[in-house]
C-alpha cells in the first residue's frame, strides 16, 4: 500500500478548482517531451524510482520509442495539483492531440535547441492558438554543443507570427532545459540544478479552470479504460458541478442523445504512475 504525506493528500483531494493547473505537453518526435514528463515526475516527488520514459507504457511505444496515445498523469507542487497530458509527437497521430486540447488550459510546446520548430511543431501550435491558449515555450537539449539557441529563438517567434497569434500568446514564457540532465533555466547563465522554475511558470502562466462547481454535473470524456475490479474507466475533464460515489450518471453521444446509464462506482485521481482513490 502507498503511503502519501498528509499534505499531499489533502491537494489530490481538493475540490477547489483554483488550486488545479491542466497542460499539455505537446512537441515533433522526439524533441524530448516525455523526458520532460519524467523529470517533473520526479522533481515533484510522484515518481521515486529512476525511470526513462515512464509514460510511453504501451508495447509499440516502447518498440518504437515514441508516444502514440495521449495519456494523463498528475503532480502536486506549492499547494496545486498540476495535471498532465503527454501527446503524440508524430503527425500519423495528430487527432490524439486534437482530441486533448479541450481538455487543458495552456499547453508547454517543446522545441529541440538544434532542430528548431518541425512540422509536427507547427500543427500542435496551431491547434494551441486557435484554441486560444498561452503556451509555455520549453526549448530542450539546450546543453547540446550543436544546439542554435539564438537561431531557434527566431524561428519560434516568427512560427508564432506566421500562426496569427494573438499579443497575448506572443507574450511567452521562454525556458531552456534539458530534460535529460534534469535543469530548466530562464538564463542560460544560470544555475541548471532543477527544473522548479519550469514548474513555478506553469503555476504562473497557467490559468485554472473555470467551473461552475453549482451547476449540474457535466465531464468531457477523453479516454475509456477497462478495469478488471470495477468495469469501464472513464479519463476526462468535469465541465461544471459536482460528483459523489454512488451517483448515477448518463452518458451521452455526440447528438445528446442518451446512450448509457451508469453508476459511479469509484473516484480517483492520477498522481505519477498510480491512481488515488479520493471519495466525497
Amino acid at each position: 500500500m502507498i503511503k502519501y504525506k498528509q499534505e499531499t493528500l489533502q491537494i489530490l483531494k481538493s475540490t477547489d478548482p483554483t488550486k488545479f493547473k491542466n497542460i499539455a505537453i505537446i512537441a515533433h518526435v522526439d524533441h524530448g517531451k516525455t523526458s520532460l514528463v519524467d523529470c517533473m515526475l520526479h522533481q515533484s516527488g510522484a515518481l521515486k524510482v529512476e525511470a526513462a520514459l515512464t509514460m510511453d507504457s504501451n508495447e509499440l511505444e516502447k518498440e518504437r520509442g515514441i508516444t502514440i496515445l495521449s495519456k494523463c498523469t498528475g503532480i502536486t507542487y506549492n499547494g496545486y495539483k498540476i495535471n498532465i497530458v503527454d501527446t503524440p509527437g508524430h503527425q500519423d497521430f495528430g487527432g490524439e492531440v486534437e482530441r486533448i486540447m479541450g481538455m487543458v488550459d495552456s499547453v508547454c510546446l517543446v522545441v529541440c535547441a538544434t532542430e528548431g520548430p518541425m512540422p509536427q511543431t507547427r500543427f500542435v501550435l496551431k491547434k494551441a492558438l486557435q484554441r486560444g491558449l498561452r503556451p509555455i515555450v520549453v526549448i530542450n537539449k539546450a546543453d547540446r554543443d550543436s544546439n542554435r539557441l539564438g537561431e531557434v529563438e527566431n524561428e519560434i517567434f516568427d512560427l508564432f507570427c506566421n500562426l496569427n497569434a494573438n499579443e497575448e500568446q506572443l507574450d511567452y514564457s521562454l525556458i531552456y532545459t534539458s530534460a535529460k540532465s534534469g535543469w530548466a533555466v530562464k538564463n542560460m547563465n544560470d544555475d541548471k540544478k532543477d527544473i522548479k522554475i519550469l514548474l513555478d511558470t506553469i503555476i504562473e502562466r497557467t490559468p485554472s479552470p473555470s467551473v461552475n462547481i453549482n451547476s449540474q454535473f457535466s465531464m468531457l470524456i477523453s479516454q475509456t479504460e477497462s478495469n478488471q475490479f470495477f468495469g469501464k474507466m472513464l479519463l476526462g475533464r468535469i465541465s461544471s458541478g459536482k460528483v459523489s460515489v454512488g451517483d448515477k450518471i448518463q452518458s451521452l453521444d455526440s447528438t445528446g442523445k442518451v446512450a448509457e446509464v451508469s453508476k459511479i462506482f469509484k473516484i480517483i485521481r492520477r498522481f505519477g504512475m498510480n491512481q488515488v482513490r479520493v471519495n466525497y
